[in-house]
C-alpha cells in the first residue's frame, strides 16, 4: 500500500487506501469522517499512517519526465 500522489488532500492516505481496495477517495473519506463520531484513535492511526506508510512512486515513461 501507498499514499497517494494524484488523490491527496492532506496526506494522501485515505486516498491510498481507495487505490488500494478499489474504491473512490471521496468514499473513503467520508468514512474516515464518519468515523470520528465514535470514540477510538482515528486520528492517531492516520497520523502513523501518515509517517510509515510510503508515498507511492512516480510513474515514470510514457514519454513525459
Amino acid at each position: 500500500m501507498y499514499r497517494s500522489r494524484q488523490h491527496k488532500i492532506i496526506a494522501g492516505v485515505c486516498g491510498g487506501i481507495a487505490e488500494r481496495f478499489g474504491m473512490t477517495p471521496t468514499a473513503v473519506r467520508l468514512l474516515f469522517l464518519l468515523s470520528c463520531l465514535l470514540p477510538g484513535p482515528q486520528f492517531v492511526i492516520y497520523l502513523i499512517m501518515w509517517l510509515f506508510v510510503p508515498k507511492a512512486p512516480e510513474r515514470v515513461g510514457y514519454g513525459y519526465r
